[in-house]
């Protein structure tokens, strides 16, 4: 279940690239509230406060309690965070005001838990094809993650949406036989067999034989001793 958080935030009046970058300068996180047919408000929130708060989630999912200066209490949920492209920091967000007694529909991430049997024994690949579930429930229902036991698959099997264990009060929003996971088979890489090594050629592609040894020369005759007179 998702967690419900008190936030400070007051009304801005300041919009703009410049002035809005002026302001998270100043330590604020500019924000935006609209829902339940009301218009939309220009907040700031705590930009130290709200990393605290995102960096003790498991998601983005987050029920929050505005608690905005001069208007009380406004239950939201954290609808989107904007992040800056390089240091990952939140530069903005936006808050979906919400009626405690009314369904909302959220994506919730999917994680897959557990080795399947097939790639144990089987060497299949796992294939996780939903990462994100939208969701139907009330408020306090709203969960941060969901999770999906895939031990039992074998290699070719699939895990559907409808087979799925959702926690009591919630419902998913896309049929029931869109696969969340599939066990692929294994993909089998095939060598090309060695060249043969060739053999030495000459004309022909012919083996040269070996070269015979060159004959001994023969000696040459003694000199005959001269003639005694």
């Amino acid at each position: 279940m998702s967690k419900k958080t008190n936030l400070k935030a007051a009304l801005r009046n300041r919009t703009g690239s410049g002035r809005l970058n002026q302001m998270r300068k100043e330590g604020w996180l500019p924000s935006v509230m609209y829902g339940l047919g009301e218009a939309n408000k220009n907040l700031k929130v705590d930009a130290r406060s709200f990393n605290d708060l995102l960096a003790h989630s498991s998601s983005e999912n987050i029920l929050i309690n505005l608690n905005i200066e001069g208007l009380g209490n406004s239950l939201a949920f954290l609808q989107d965070v904007q992040h800056h492209p390089l240091t990952g920091a939140p530069i903005h967000a936006d808050f979906r005001a919400i009626d405690e007694n009314t369904e909302i529909t959220a994506h919730v991430p999917l994680h897959l838990e557990g080795e399947p049997v097939g790639v144990k024994n089987g060497g299949g690949l796992l294939e996780h094809t939903v990462h994100s579930l939208e969701i139907r429930c009330m408020p306090n229902d709203l969960p941060e993650t969901l999770s999906a036991d895939v031990t039992h698959l074998q290699v070719g099997d699939s895990l559907h949406i409808g087979e799925l264990k959702l926690p009591a009060g919630v419902k998913a929003t896309h049929s029931a036989d869109v696969v969340v996971a599939h066990l692929a088979k294994p993909r089998v890489v095939e060598e090309e067999p060695a060249a043969a090594a060739a053999p030495a050629s000459g004309k022909a592609g012919k083996a040269v034989p070996a070269a015979k040894a060159a004959p001994a020369a023969k000696a040459a005759p003694a000199a005959k001793a001269p003639a005694k007179k």
